[in-house]
């Protein structure tokens, strides 16, 4: 399950990926978080793997393409707690989710929230 978008703004007009990775970035979201087994994200500077249930949802963008489900995608900004990482994950949803992303996407629905609390949506 794709959870709603949230924080900052759910959708920007017609802001691309692209350009909420570029919006992102400026807000020190800096580091790409890749999927990976059992769920958990591996960091892209190579210094290892982060439990998504362990950081912190600062936004969730969705994009839907408007003709081709294939660009459909969520864009999630995540930190972790003590602020040493701040970085994005991409997944493309729907029919085209891989099993990797899926299971990041599962996890992260017990992510906390800016607010400190968990948002676990039950």
């Amino acid at each position: 399950m794709i959870p709603p978008a949230r924080g900052a703004m759910a959708k920007r007009g017609m802001e691309t990926l692209r350009e909420a990775l570029e919006r992102l970035e400026n807000r020190n979201f800096k580091e790409s978080l890749l999927p990976r087994p059992g769920g958990m994200l591996a960091r892209s500077g190579g210094e290892g793997a982060v439990a998504p249930e362990s950081l912190v949802i600062e936004e969730i963008v969705r994009f839907e393409g408007e003709s081709d489900p294939g660009d459909e995608a969520v864009l999630f900004a995540l930190r972790s707690q003590d602020e040493k990482i701040r970085g994005t994950f991409v997944a493309s949803y729907g029919a085209y989710t891989e099993p990797d992303s899926a299971a990041v996407i599962r996890r992260l629905d017990n992510a906390m929230s800016p607010d400190g609390t968990e948002s676990s949506r039950e």
